[in-house]
């Protein structure tokens, strides 16, 4: 196979010793430029050195009018590199694996999914009403086709037609790790989102901002924004609070899951930040698994009557970092608490050992 002296070389190393597996990795779009100035961003591919594939990628653009970064999506085993080429080309069509929208038609959700796992939380129309909710909900899947739209047009979701259900309670918790201000001991949670944006829309990853008004957190006066993002392969959303308050401290703030009144499994982590918790399984719904993984330091994990919480801190118009997630069981993937808890135990590592990118 003959290459144009047109192009780059990506180098993806992995020095940890976990393979990854499906991980979406981002290649900083100014540096691919600054190696192949003339690339066609509608005319090029990316090509695996040692199979000669041609590898499914995505621009990020992150909201912004220019590119940010290229995406690529990779499996590389422990302790090797990854090479690959950027060309001149017509790419393959890219399957949809991500993907967000705005539901006005179901009281103002904001639903995002990938192809493992789906979610929502709950926007202004639904506020004051009995189906009001604070925390994520889960929809689980077993399918890697896109579901969200087909579940809204067919209304009853909370019936398995063929490729999950949402069978998961919120209520009047932080459900599937949402984050809230953590004031006096008591959760602050705030109205839900009242302004939406979608940043990226897939195939490989979705990003979207959801922007909370100012409430009264305790006494103290807090306006929210979170940035969410999911990508393919993933079963757990990165999301990105940023706070404002008028406050020099630090404000305490809780990442919370549900907890069900039957037993389930929960494993703390408080050292490492990792909350996961196995839920009681439902009938023939099946078993949900939950979990989140702070990036700040835990100052404490504990689990009362409602929730599981991990307790950290942040800084007036500073970003923390955060992610949380599910698994069901009838997906097949992960089917046991051994299995989940092992799962965020790798993502964890996975964080800490990030794959380094290297263009040329």
């Amino acid at each position: 196979m003959l290459l144009s002296q047109n192009k780059a070389t990506i180098e993806i190393q992995n020095n940890s010793d976990l393979e990854r597996n499906e991980a979406v990795v981002a290649v900083n779009w100014k540096t691919v430029l600054s190696h192949f100035p003339e690339i066609d961003t509608s005319n090029f591919v990316v090509i695996n050195v040692a199979t000669k594939k041609q590898m499914a990628y995505q621009l990020e653009h992150k909201g912004l009018p220019e590119i940010q970064n290229l995406l690529v999506q990779v499996s590389i085993k422990a302790k090797t590199t990854l090479r690959l080429f950027i060309q001149k080309g017509k790419p393959n069509s890219v399957e949809v694996k991500t993907y967000a929208r705005y539901v006005p038609e179901r009281k103002d959700d904001f639903a995002w999914e990938n192809d493992r796992i789906a979610f929502r939380t709950y926007g202004k129309a639904i506020e004051n009403t009995n189906e009001d909710a604070y925390g994520f909900d889960v929809w689980v899947k077993r399918t890697d086709k896109m579901i969200i739209n087909e579940r809204y047009r067919i209304g009853n979701y909370h019936k398995d037609n063929g490729n999950g259900m949402d069978y998961y309670h919120v209520g009047h918790t932080l459900g599937a790790g949402n984050m809230a201000p953590y004031i006096k001991d008591t959760i602050r949670y705030s109205a839900n989102f009242h302004q939406w944006k979608v940043l990226d829309n897939g195939p490989l990853r979705t990003t979207f901002q959801l922007v909370y008004d100012t409430w009264n957190a305790g006494g103290l006066k807090v306006k929210a924004v979170k940035t969410i993002s999911l990508d393919a392969g993933s079963q757990l959303s990165r999301v990105e609070n940023r706070y404002t308050f008028e406050d020099n401290k630090p404000m305490p703030v809780v990442v919370g899951i549900i907890k069900r009144p039957e037993l389930g499994v929960i494993a703390l982590d408080e050292q490492r930040g990792i909350m996961g918790y196995w839920e009681p399984t439902v009938k023939d719904d099946g078993t949900t698994g939950v979990g989140s993984i702070l990036t700040s330091p835990v100052k404490n994990m504990l689990v009362n009557k409602e929730q599981i919480l991990s307790i950290t801190e942040v800084k007036s118009n500073e970003p923390i970092v955060y992610y949380t997630g599910a698994s069901w069981d009838k997906a097949g993937k992960i089917t046991n608490s051994v299995q989940w808890f092992s799962y965020l135990n790798n993502f964890s590592k996975e964080l800490i050992n990030p794959l380094l990118v290297n263009v040329k």
